[in-house]
């Protein structure tokens, strides 16, 4: 049985009908040309070519092999465009989902790297809450879930993405934006907005309160951070919010500073255990990985 390597030697003196030719075009010595075709012609115990004139050109007997090389290596040709394809993410559609607070700024951010390595890469991006993360990922109906809670459940993974920190969230010209660190008891003497206490992320925010024994009670009960933000700018009350939440610019009327207290909560990649990963998915994770550990987060700053 002819070899690739065999096939490619034909194939090169055939469309250049010299040894040298071929051995330029296949980036090798000519006498290594020479010694693949000896032993090919040996091996099928067949003349593949005839020389007249310093050139090779196929005999009436091999003519056949020729047409059928020609058809395999336009299958290679075809296979290798596919490979190329499936590394440039081209007719492949990635799939993933984020909690709002990671899809607010972090996400975008990774995305537009994605965009920038895989330009043919189309992809979906969805948001969802902690709660609907097992059915997204059991159902395939995305590959990777970026969640700020770790998920235990034997058909799922959580690999660990980074950590954050909450913050107190506070209208702009509050009396605590006077200080560079607020205490959680002393944001907790106002009027406090927050997200249901029963809720996973309210969970999240709500541990500062409970670490420090202070009551979890709030003037208005939100869903989403997107909403607490819109509340406070509006003065209605305080909050505490997640640093990813705010990690972009503020609404106009908001200013955050950072807690006293230790407040820190880890975020995770959490995926199906059933599929390998995607080499999308991998280099998805590596990129909110980045964003996450960024100095230049802008909910990193002290002062708005």
């Amino acid at each position: 049985m002819l070899t690739l390597r065999q096939i490619e030697v034909i194939r090169a003196i055939l469309l250049t009908g010299t040894v040298k030719g071929a051995a330029d075009l296949l980036g090798v010595s000519a006498p290594g040309i020479s010694r693949v075709m000896k032993h090919t012609e040996s091996q099928l115990g067949l003349r593949l070519f005839s020389r007249a004139h310093g050139r090779f050109a196929p005999t009436d007997e091999a003519r056949e092999i020729f047409t059928q090389i020609n058809e395999v290596f336009a299958k290679v040709e075809n296979l290798q465009e596919s490979i190329d394809m499936l590394k440039r993410g081209e007719s492949r559609v990635f799939a993933l989902a984020s909690v709002p607070s990671i899809a607010q700024h972090i996400l975008p951010c990774a995305v537009r790297r994605m965009r920038a390595r895989y330009p043919d890469l189309r992809l979906s991006v969805d948001q969802t809450k902690i709660e609907e993360t097992i059915d997204f990922l059991l159902m395939r109906k995305v590959e990777l879930v970026a969640n700020s809670f770790k998920i235990d459940h034997p058909g799922l993974s959580s690999q660990p993405l980074g950590t954050g920190r909450v913050m107190a969230l506070l209208p702009e010209g509050h009396e605590l934006t006077q200080e560079s660190t607020v205490s959680v008891s002393d944001l907790a003497r106002y009027p406090m907005i927050g997200i249901t206490p029963s809720d996973p992320y309210g969970q999240i925010l709500a541990r500062p309160l409970r670490d420090a024994d202070l009551p979890v009670q709030f003037e208005i009960e939100a869903r989403f951070g997107q909403t607490l933000q819109a509340l406070v700018a509006q003065g209605t009350g305080v909050a505490l919010i997640d640093e990813f939440s705010v990690a972009g610019p503020l609404l106009p009327g908001l200013a955050v500073r950072p807690l006293r207290e230790p407040t820190s909560f880890r975020t995770y990649a959490v995926v199906n255990v059933e599929y390998p990963l995607s080499i999308f998915a991998e280099t998805m994770i590596a990129y909110l990985k980045q964003e996450m550990r960024s100095p230049h987060r802008q909910g990193s700053e002290v002062s708005r």
